[in-house]
């Protein structure tokens, strides 16, 4: 599988999430998504940008778009850590990588001083006909979801 660019439509996909729903990108024409590889649950990166993403949550759905997290973790840890931070969002389990790789997110990174494959944190947003219109890679928590709502809204202004 080779992985997608600017302005191509991204492939459909069916993927495992939360609440037992099984999210089909088909399922969402029409509406402006934004998916969001972290590396893990319960982390403090990961639990910190969930939780912007969860402050503006409504300005998202106000923009007619719906907003998935994406790790490899289980559905069992995601339905946990969902549950704790109380996100108002689905999180897509892509243990497989299949995500991952469509996207382009594993990287090799340096943990503790060893090289371990880990996903780098990213965000894509894709219009409401299915075409990757943005990515933010190498993805740095502090100011992230503001950046992505003010081009969610440029996107708008397009129409």
């Amino acid at each position: 599988m080779t992985s997608i660019v600017i302005n191509q439509t991204v492939p459909d996909f069916t993927a495992q999430a939360t609440s037992d729903k099984t999210i089909q990108l088909s399922d969402y024409v029409g509406k402006n998504i934004v998916l969001y590889f972290y590396p893990k649950d319960n982390t403090p990166g990961c639990t910190q940008e969930g939780q912007a993403f969860k402050a503006h949550f409504s300005e998202f759905t106000d923009l007619n778009c719906v907003i998935f997290g994406v790790s490899r973790d289980s559905i069992r840890v995601h339905e946990g850590f969902k549950c704790k931070q109380e996100f108002p969002f689905e999180l897509i389990s892509d243990n497989e990588e299949q995500l991952c790789q469509l996207f382009d997110v594993i990287k090799m990174k340096n943990m503790y001083g060893k090289q371990v494959r880990g996903i780098e944190r990213s965000t894509f947003l894709i219009n409401s006909e299915g075409i990757l219109v943005y990515e933010w890679r190498k993805v740095k928590v502090t100011n992230h979801v503001t950046e992505v709502l003010k081009q969610l809204q440029h996107l708008g202004t397009q129409i």
